[in-house]
């Protein structure tokens, strides 16, 4: 490939088909390479389709590629803000600086940065994908020179071809990420691998882990809208980022609940484990959120949670029209009653016999209790948290 024809060429035919964008950016950066550009970085941006995360991409130099994620919030940051990627994307046309020329001192800092880097011309691309979207791409270059402008009309003249071989890679990982985030990366994973007849499951054992909003319905009678749902929203985060760090998957938001299932991957110790450290680091979450409260004469919240552990099937169930993926079964069931029993008990955190007995935190028997839709109580024990 040592003309821009013949990269073009491989860009949309095989290089479309390898479906592997660290690959794909290689080979076309060391082509241009061979064609005497002389780069010294380049930097592929790519928007996700999700609410949290913003973008991915890969930056290749010399010694090698690498991929990289960016969070949502930095759209809101001066980084964005009149960045050379917010003027491609908002412009769909390209932005070259020749550093080595430039006044810095009231520059965007990113160019400042690359100049202190050593960069003497730099390039923003955009690409243009089929459903509308723009993603950024920058070429910079270390060379005393520069890019010549003959360098970049070549580079320019990838710009559709590097697209159409990026594009689908783009449109799997975007496909990917919302499904995680809606749905949890079990189901994200078994809908990925084409489980999505109506009917189709599986039969797995996990710990199952059941938060609920104490307080709810009063607050949503007597709380303003935004209030209500900024409130959820520090809620479920104090919850969601335990399970995840755990390693469990946020299943479902049923109103103020939260439904996570940590399957079993090495053994039942493994599952009720990572369930009773989520719930574990949940209540430290809501405890520093009161103290937080507290201070600054703001509303204190509590939540409970219950957990059991047995066999569950993940499945899809719905009608021919709508399918939705969950997970059903007696520990499903139990978890939910177990949080519940909080409620009554005026306990904060409760764990099943069949939980308790795998875990290695202190836990105290609350003796045997009944839970509705079981013929035998079942023992019941209390995850002891210190006062807040």
């Amino acid at each position: 490939m040592q003309t821009i024809d013949a990269l073009n060429g491989w860009l949309i035919s095989d290089g479309r088909l390898l479906g592997d964008e660290i690959q794909i950016v290689s080979t076309y950066c060391e082509s241009l390479q061979r064609m005497g550009i002389p780069l010294s970085r380049v930097r592929i941006g790519q928007r996700y389709s999700n609410p949290l995360i913003s973008a991915w991409g890969i930056i290749w130099a010399p010694e090698g590629t690498q991929t990289y994620t960016v969070d949502a919030g930095i759209l809101d940051t001066q980084a964005w803000r009149g960045s050379p990627f917010e003027h491609v994307v908002a412009t769909r046309s390209s932005l070259r600086k020749r550093l080595m020329d430039m006044d810095l001192s009231d520059a965007h800092s990113v160019y400042v940065e690359l100049a202190e880097n050593g960069v003497t011309d730099f390039l923003a691309m955009p690409l243009e994908y089929g459903d509308g979207a723009v993603q950024g791409t920058s070429f910079s270059t270390t060379g005393p020179d520069g890019f010549t402008d003959a360098q970049v009309a070549m580079i320019e003249d990838t710009r559709h071809a590097l697209a159409s071989a990026l594009e689908p890679i783009a449109m799997r990982k975007s496909q990917v990420s919302l499904l995680q985030t809606y749905l949890g990366d079990g189901p994200a994973r078994e809908i990925g691998q084409g489980h999505i007849r109506r009917g189709e499951h599986k039969t797995v054992s996990a710990a199952i882990l059941f938060a609920d909003l104490r307080g709810f319905t009063a607050k949503s009678e007597t709380w303003t809208e935004a209030r209500l749902l900024e409130v959820m929203g520090d809620y479920f985060e104090m919850v969601v980022g335990p399970v995840q760090d755990a390693g469990g998957d946020v299943l479902k938001f049923m109103g103020d609940g939260v439904l996570a299932v940590f399957e079993e991957k090495t053994g039942a110790a493994q599952a009720c484990e990572a369930a009773v450290s989520a719930a574990s680091r949940s209540m430290g979450n809501l405890q520093e959120y009161n103290a937080a409260r507290r201070r600054d004469g703001g509303e204190e919240i509590a939540f409970v949670i219950g957990v059991d552990f047995g066999e569950v099937t993940f499945g899809n169930i719905g009608s021919s029209g709508r399918l939705d993926f969950t997970v059903v079964g007696p520990a499903v069931n139990v978890a939910a009653r177990v949080q519940g029993l909080c409620k009554e008990k005026d306990e904060t955190c409760l764990l099943t016999a069949d939980v308790a007995r795998h875990v290695s935190a202190q836990v105290e028997a609350l003796g045997d209790h009944a839970i509705r839709g079981l013929d035998h109580e079942i023992g019941i024990f209390r995850l002891p948290f210190p006062d807040g």
